[in-house]
């Protein structure tokens, strides 16, 4: 079957070093081009694609006939205008989280999606991962009991003020960040949506550096209670936990970058004294979000991640920064 031809719209280092690879070695898919101003920042990419074009504008690259499907790892705040820009050159459309800075914004991409029949998401690479989906099916069959509470955190130590995600006027934030995995996964794993919750964050020249959020979760699962903290100015660390009345779901090694720290790692705890512990060595799961993309655009199959989900997790971020108390210490 004819591979899904991609083009990325910008050299960002995150595409140099994992999507642009990751197209690469996906089956079904050809890394075909790639728009940048500054030849230069091309050449990374042609070190392993050699057979790469380089269009000179984002226009170009969607005016290009040859090419099926973009990913767009753009700073935050040029997401929408540059996946709408996507939809209406008639392509299929990857766009790095967050996708939009607030849950109304999704819905003039979700309302071009629907009129375009074209595939739009949002690469939330995490469910695509087989982790993922045992920790849903552990909790789905009842291997912990009734679930009880959820904790999550992610952090990290980026103190360069130059970065775009200490700048806010490209969306930058540590739950803007990082807050897609903290409370994506929760939802993904439960199907619960948040009823109650309080947040703490500190700030620092105008954007959240630090968020610590409580929230009282319900879904088909029944009511349970939830915590994360999301961080820009703390050591590395990620790590997710599940507990019920009968045992604990634990995620060690890399819940969210899998295999890039460490080996993902997933640990079933039950009566104290079983643990059950699956590892997941050599998984990338951003070709295996690139291969489930290729798949749904030939086949129709449902997209694992769609729209509507990501909009949901917005809405909880949304819901975050709306009762948050700035706190300083």
């Amino acid at each position: 079957m004819k591979p899904v031809r991609w083009g990325i719209l910008g050299a960002a280092n995150f595409a140099r070093h994992h999507m642009a690879p990751a197209i690469h070695a996906a089956r079904g898919a050809e890394l075909a081009a790639l728009a940048t101003s500054d030849p230069a920042k091309a050449d990374p990419f042609k070190a392993f694609c050699p057979s790469l074009y380089v269009h000179s504008s984002y226009d170009d690259l969607l005016a290009d006939p040859t090419i099926d499907a973009v990913y767009i790892p753009l700073p935050n705040h040029l997401h929408v205008e540059w996946t709408l820009k996507a939809i209406a050159a008639g392509k299929h459309v990857l766009t790095e989280k967050p996708m939009a800075l607030s849950a109304p914004e999704f819905d003039k991409i979700i309302a071009a999606r629907d009129a375009s029949g074209l595939l739009v998401a949002e690469a939330y690479m995490i469910v695509h991962h087989p982790q993922w989906q045992r920790v849903k099916d552990w909790i789905a069959a009842g291997e912990i009991g009734t679930l009880r509470h959820v904790d999550v955190a992610f952090s990290f130590n980026n103190t360069d003020q130059g970065n775009i995600r200490n700048r806010p006027e490209t969306g930058g934030g540590s739950l803007r960040d990082i807050g897609v995995y903290t409370f994506g996964s929760c939802r993904f794993a439960t199907g619960a949506e948040p009823t109650d919750m309080s947040a703490r964050v500190i700030m620092e020249n105008g954007v959240e550096v630090f968020a610590q959020v409580a929230a009282v979760m319900e879904g088909p699962l029944g009511r349970f209670t939830y915590g994360s903290m999301t961080s820009m100015r703390l050591y590395n660390r990620q790590v997710a936990t599940f507990q019920g009345d009968k045992g604990m779901i634990r995620l060690d090694g890399g819940p969210f970058n899998a295999n890039v720290n460490d080996i993902a790692t997933v640990e079933l705890h039950q009566n104290a004294t079983h643990v059950l512990t699956e590892r997941y060595p050599g998984i990338n799961q951003y070709v295996l979000q690139v291969e489930n993309f290729g798949n749904s655009i030939r086949t129709g199959a449902p997209y694992p991640c769609p729209l509507e989900f990501v909009r949901g997790t917005q809405a909880m971020m949304d819901m975050a920064y709306q009762v948050g108390t700035e706190i300083y210490l």
